[in-house]
């Protein structure tokens, strides 16, 4: 029997949109626990969710099956670049419209990107 058990996580690469205050602490945090902010973002979500009683109740009733995904997540597998030249990895699932570059204001462009 091996002395450690080492399991495979699956990972997504995702989009979101942070306040450009946010992602500065996103990395604030990251520096200051020596890792990268994937890794701050992932593991701040995972505890909220595990403490949040009201959405671990919630997460057990039928309620939570209907739900609508919104993120933008980029499914494993890879297409080719027009050019040819590179490979995509994944497709990119938009499930909302995508606002216009002028329309979004500068400050809140700050974008993550996750796994």
């Amino acid at each position: 029997m091996p002395l450690i058990e080492v399991t495979q996580s699956q990972y997504v690469r995702a989009t979101i949109r942070l306040e450009s205050a946010t992602a500065s602490l996103v990395d604030q945090y990251a520096a200051f626990v020596h890792g990268i902010a994937d890794d701050v973002v992932d593991k701040a979500l995972n505890y909220v969710f595990a403490k949040d009683r009201e959405f671990q109740e919630y997460l057990k009733s039928s309620q939570s099956g209907k739900v609508v995904p919104s993120l933008r997540v980029r499914r494993l597998g890879a297409e080719p670049v027009a050019s040819g030249m590179a490979t995509v990895v994944g497709v990119e699932t938009r499930r909302e419209p995508v606002p216009k570059a002028a329309s979004v204001p500068e400050e809140s462009r700050s974008v993550l990107r996750t796994g």
